[in-house]
């Protein structure tokens, strides 16, 4: 529940964004809904206790005399809701507006997911979906949020899965992504929660030609107590990720995490490079790399689907991390991918600190993203 209060929290442009258009789409040609609600009947009456011996009754002291009536009470108008009053107020303080599910209303729907970065594929695959069994039903903007929580959760449970973790010793994990997308936090990051659950990690800083990226992966190995090889600005890459191998084997490392530039103005030398590197590190160990995460920047919105292509192109990516969701008005890219590639994802960053990325859950993004409670 604990991530679920900070994506809730965090997510806020995206869900305010769909909770907003939503309410829209179903004020636009609704009506309220003057159906009464059902009222219970009343308890029965609780059954009488069987009478017990009488205690002796005191005398009843004398009466006092009766107030003087009070003055009747002037009118006053209703006081008005606070803001926490207006955000937290009680549905049946509430009039519930409820439109019909109709042609328009989901081109309507359609053109908000689409606006959310859901992609246009998606997006009609997810109305059409919410639609079935419901066209011509009277719907609450309510009723539409669970129903958009639902098909989400439905897309992303098939590749909502932690990174697998292998008996090999040193299992190398080659991480990719262009640079800015989180790549080097995210390294940092997941090599402090492996260290803290036990597990011996060993860094590279492979992205040599960018010295930020050395140095913040330096900050982040002290502060984990996770050894962090680097070598010199402008060297190979490929010469310290055969290095950081030997070391990771000598010391009986579980896991060997070793970062790459992110240049993609020219694919054909960030092709060279990590096949360079794979073919290197291939030489300790045939089966590395034995993962190969891709990191992604979800405030760059539809771009992340053709990074995604790309990368897959020039490496065997086998499973994604999503960053700054805190930071997007557009969350649903994440949906986007998951229906178009179904590659894993193993885990969601919003923010800045250590537990700010955590492994994905499809049920409590879905509900954060649309603004439901969990």
């Amino acid at each position: 529940m604990a991530l679920f209060s900070k994506l809730k929290d965090r997510l806020f442009k995206s869900s305010s964004k769909l909770e907003e258009g939503l309410d829209a789409i179903v004020e636009d040609g609704g009506e309220v809904d003057t159906t009464p609600e059902p009222v219970a009947p009343p308890p029965p009456p609780a059954p009488k206790p069987a009478p017990e011996a009488a205690a002796p009754v005191p005398p009843a002291p004398a009466k006092a005399p009766p107030p003087p009536p009070e003055p009747a009470p002037k009118p006053t108008e209703p006081a008005k809701p606070g803001l926490l009053g207006r955000l937290f107020k009680k549905a049946d303080d509430t009039p519930v507006i409820r439109r019909t599910l109709d042609d328009d209303m989901l081109e309507q729907l359609e053109e908000l997911l689409i606006a959310s970065d859901m992609g246009v594929d998606t997006a009609l695959r997810v109305t059409a979906n919410m639609a079935e069994g419901r066209f011509g039903k009277k719907l609450s903007t309510e009723e539409i949020k669970q129903l958009l929580a639902q098909e989400v959760a439905r897309v992303m449970d098939p590749v909502a899965r932690p990174m697998p973790l292998y008996p090999k010793r040193p299992q190398v994990v080659l991480v990719v992504g262009v640079n800015g997308s989180g790549k080097t936090t995210t390294i940092g990051k997941l090599a402090s929660q492996f260290k803290a659950a036990g597990k011996k990690v060993v860094i590279a800083a492979g992205d040599t030609f960018r010295a930020a990226a050395v140095e913040q992966l330096q900050v982040w190995g002290e502060r984990a107590g996770v050894p962090v090889l680097t070598a010199p600005e402008g060297s190979d890459p490929a010469s310290l990720a055969f290095d950081a191998m030997t070391r990771a084997q000598a010391d009986g490392a579980d896991l060997l995490m070793i970062d790459t530039a992110g240049r993609l103005q020219n694919r054909a030398d960030l092709m060279e490079e990590l096949a360079k590197i794979v073919r290197v590190i291939r030489k300790k160990d045939e089966s590395a790399p034995h993962n190969t995460l891709l990191v992604l920047d979800a405030t760059t919105g539809q771009n992340a689907l053709r990074q995604v292509e790309t990368f897959r192109a020039i490496s065997d990516v086998s499973g994604l991390v999503m960053t700054k969701l805190d930071g997007t008005a557009k969350g649903g890219v994440l949906v986007a991918l998951a229906d178009k590639f179904g590659l894993p994802i193993h885990a969601i960053g919003v923010g800045e600190q250590i537990d700010d990325l955590a492994p994905f859950d499809p049920e409590e993004f879905a509900a954060a993203l649309t603004g439901l409670d969990a």
